[in-house]
C-alpha cells in the first residue's frame, strides 16, 4: 500500500497530482488515517505531527505522486449581517460559543444548527441555507510545527 510521510499546504509545490481525498472539515486533522481516494484507491497517511488539512494541500506518496486534499461540500449557515461593524459583533458570539466558523469579509459560514441560527436573526442577521466547502478558521493555539516554540523569554 502506498504511503503518504509529508504533506505540503495549498499553492506552495507543482507537484503531479496522482488522485484526490475529498475530506469534510472535521475529518481533515489528521496524523495516522487510512484514506479512500475518489478512484476507489487507498493510501495510508503516516505523518509524524497531526496536521489540519485545507482544500488544495497536497499529499506526498512514497512513489512521487502526490494526492489533492479537497474539501466536501457541507450543510452550512450563510450569515449576511448589516454592514462590517455587524459581521465583528456576530463573529463575537459565535467565537464566545466556540463554534467553528469561516469568517470572510462579508459573510460568515458556520454548520447548521437551528438554536444558534434563530440567535442570529434574533440579532439582526440574514441566514440561509447553503451547500458549499467549509473551511473554519483555525484556533489561536493552532500550531503549524506541532511543538513548542522557543519564545525568547522567561516564564514566571
Amino acid at each position: 500500500m502506498r504511503r503518504v510521510t509529508t504533506y505540503l499546504p495549498a499553492g506552495t509545490s507543482d507537484e503531479t497530482i496522482a488522485g484526490s481525498v475529498t475530506l469534510a472539515h472535521d475529518e481533515r486533522h489528521l496524523r495516522r488515517k487510512l484514506l479512500h481516494l475518489e478512484d476507489g484507491d487507498m493510501v495510508m497517511l503516516d505523518l509524524k505531527q497531526p496536521v489540519l488539512l485545507a482544500h488544495g494541500d497536497l499529499l506526498l506518496l512514497d512513489d512521487g505522486n502526490a494526492i489533492e486534499v479537497r474539501a466536501a461540500e457541507e450543510k452550512l449557515f450563510e450569515i449576511i449581517p448589516r454592514d462590517r461593524l455587524h459581521l465583528v459583533e456576530l463573529a463575537w458570539h459565535l467565537g464566545n460559543r466556540h463554534l467553528p466558523a469561516q469568517i470572510e469579509t462579508e459573510r460568515i459560514l458556520i454548520l447548521r444548527d437551528h438554536v444558534i441560527r434563530d440567535m442570529l436573526t434574533g440579532l439582526g442577521a440574514t441566514v440561509t441555507e447553503v451547500t458549499e466547502r467549509f473551511q473554519p478558521m483555525r484556533g489561536a493555539y493552532h500550531s503549524h510545527g506541532g511543538g513548542h516554540s522557543n519564545h525568547n523569554h522567561d516564564h514566571a
